[in-house]
């Protein structure tokens, strides 16, 4: 007879995921994890800083999450500004004062609990500084910066004000993620030994074209200046440029190299990188990187091979594989994306499909005898599947979980320097490419 009390239903799932693992899986151990008390518990004052595409994308996460008082909007182009003003407006039924100038809303507004920062990378670590030495709570965008020292002041700031700063890595507060590493990985030990990291997110030239903008919309050159641009153009694709920004390698592969570090528990020893201008020529960074990144687990040595492109979106989506001795784990923000694979030597998992831990796909194809060809191959991984999925736009769970820190009901999934700690060896990729040489890891590199 099947036991109910060990089935794991979706509500299971995401409860286990979300709520069953500690913040300190990650490198080092966190300084600040939630709020003192006698912070906000119930309606929390809210500033949006920066209000392009990935503001709006972050606000809309949020219009589900209770509490939550937009007070504030700051973005230096009119065109966003009114935006996110009406995009509030619509929302809340209120009027959030906007401005165009960060200083002057910290200066202006009282009673701002936290701060929501989604400007280019060259300005996360100036506005996060303001906003943290200002008195609130900040949610900053990945990367932490565009240079490594920009991360540094970071979290050397969270730390002196003792306010929270979460790094916009949302994986680490997504059910699918969390459930993977600790019921799969180290609760189960699924894969086995870990041997081998695979990852990827490419992009189709159509969906790697510069951004145009209407002419009638463009902000003076005087403030474009005064806020590190040199013209609209930049202004609009700042991605691109090397002092704005670390390209693609910090815009998509950022995401998926902090899973690599945060699965193995521990920094790379070495990287190496090498890209090129394969299509768009004139482009400051790379529109191609790949990297090599080499680690040493208490299990053992891993590789971990990632690509980014901008040039094609074939390969699969986007997405991390753990390849193990006994099991290989295909994990993506996308269900589409995410299977398991068993090792045809390994134990039986019908156990872990009776208990509802995963859900077995179709049975892989059988090798025909007479193909030769085949009998050189091991025999085909059965595919397995996770028993739950994530309702909710990507973001909100990693924002939930930041407001609920603030209200001191939770510990922060990525403070600042678990994020650091993390994002340490991105920053090193593309001086690697460029130079064509492998950098070895010194405390030098990767320490705040």
């Amino acid at each position: 007879m099947k036991n109910e009390t060990s089935m794991i239903s979706r509500r299971d799932f995401i409860g286990k995921a979300a709520g069953g693992i500690s913040a300190g899986l990650v490198l080092g151990a966190p300084n600040i994890l939630r709020a003192a008390q006698g912070e906000p518990s119930e309606k929390i004052h809210v500033a949006l800083v920066g209000f392009g595409k990935q503001g709006k994308v972050l606000l809309d996460a949020m219009s589900n999450i209770p509490g939550l008082h937009f007070q504030a909007v700051c973005d230096i182009w009119d065109y966003n500004l009114k935006g996110g003003i009406a995009k509030v407006r619509a929302l809340q039924g209120h009027t959030p004062k906007g401005y165009a100038d960060i200083d002057e809303m910290l200066a202006t507004e009282k009673g701002l609990d936290a701060a929501i920062v989604s400007t280019p990378d060259f300005w996360h670590s100036p506005h996060t500084v303001k906003c943290l030495e200002a008195g609130l709570h900040v949610y900053c965008e990945k990367m932490m910066a565009n240079t490594i020292d920009g991360a540094r002041a970071m979290v050397r700031a969270m730390e002196k004000t003792g306010k929270l700063c979460q790094i916009g890595h949302q994986r680490r507060s997504n059910p699918r993620y969390r459930y993977t590493l600790e019921q799969l990985i180290k609760g189960k030990n699924i894969c086995g030994q870990i041997v081998n990291i695979n990852g990827q997110w490419n992009r189709a030239v159509s969906s790697s074209q510069d951004i145009a903008f209407n002419p009638k919309l463009a902000i003076k050159p005087e403030i474009l200046t005064r806020y590190g641009f040199k013209d609209m153009h930049q202004f609009m694709n700042w991605r691109t440029y090397r002092d704005l920004s670390g390209g693609p390698i910090s815009d998509l592969g950022a995401h998926q190299i902090d899973i690599f570090n945060w699965f193995l528990g521990v920094s790379p020893k070495s990287v190496f990188a090498s890209g090129g201008n394969d299509y768009f020529k004139t482009r400051e960074h790379f529109d191609n990187v790949m990297t090599i990144f080499d680690y040493e687990t208490p299990q053992g040595g891993v590789r971990a091979f990632y690509q980014v492109l901008t040039t094609t979106s074939a390969g699969g989506g986007y997405y991390e594989s753990f390849m193990g001795t006994e099991a290989t784990i295909n994990i993506s923000e996308r269900s589409a994306y995410t299977n398991i694979y068993r090792e045809s030597s390994a134990p039986s998992w019908d156990d872990h499909v009776a208990r509802g831990f995963l859900k077995r796909q179709a049975a892989a194809p059988k090798v025909q005898s007479d193909d030769a060809i085949a009998s050189y191959e091991s025999a085909a991984p059965e595919a397995y599947a996770l028993p739950g999925d994530l309702s909710k736009p990507p973001h909100q769970p990693h924002l939930e979980n930041f407001f609920e820190a603030v209200r001191g009901k939770a510990a922060l999934n990525c403070d600042a320097r678990h994020a650091f700690e993390s994002e340490a060896p991105i920053y090193w990729v593309n001086p690697s490419a460029l130079s064509r040489e492998p950098i070895n890891f010194t405390a030098e590199h990767l320490s705040v």
